[in-house]
């Protein structure tokens, strides 16, 4: 569990970041400042990405980055109108509010990695591509087979102590074919 991030620590990288950069829409200074000056709104506020899948949360893009200007999301209503975020803002300051910035290098940066939680509406595949899926498939059929393998290792030693001549050949063809299995995935 992420230990809470305090005001002061949201406070300073708020005011490091409109020191530093350009803001693609000037509401978004006004909005920032305003949670600057209000710490019991601040206290509701989360730095997190993909804040689409928030049920209230705010997009807020520097110059220099592709991603848009401003959106505001509320439910399944995103809107780009920041004076409509303020006043949700202002009339629902009880209600945790996250907020992705979007900025040159947010990646590497280390002031916003100190403010930055992680979201807990991201769908838990969300991260997960195609190669991550068909790889861990992989892995999970190689553990089944090696399990097979195992167990048929087993049953052979032991129709072998018993002197069970069929089941012996039976389980060395069903072994063979396991190996043969094994060998495609490796």
């Amino acid at each position: 569990m992420q230990t809470p991030i305090s005001v002061d620590e949201k406070k300073d990288f708020v005011r490091w970041f409109l020191n530093h950069f350009q803001l693609k829409k000037r509401e978004s200074v006004w909005i920032l400042n305003y949670l600057m000056n209000h710490e019991s709104l601040l206290s509701s506020v989360h730095f997190v990405q993909e804040v689409k899948f928030c049920p209230r949360g705010m997009e807020i893009s520097a110059q220099g980055v592709s991603d848009p200007p401003f959106r505001f999301y509320k439910g399944q209503v995103m809107t780009n109108d920041a004076e409509k975020s303020f006043h949700d803002l202002r009339m629902n300051q009880g209600e945790a509010v996250y907020i992705q910035m979007n900025f040159e290098n947010a990646q590497q940066c280390s002031k916003y990695a100190l403010v930055l939680e992680e979201n807990p509406y991201l769908p838990k595949d969300y991260y997960l591509n195609d190669r991550d899926k068909n790889e861990a498939e992989r892995l999970l059929s190689v553990s089944l087979l090696q399990h097979r393998q195992k167990s048929l290792e087993d049953r052979i030693d032991e129709a072998l102590i018993n002197g069970a001549r069929d089941e012996f050949k039976t389980l060395c063809g069903k072994l063979e074919k396991v190996k043969q299995d094994l060998n495609t995935f490796l």
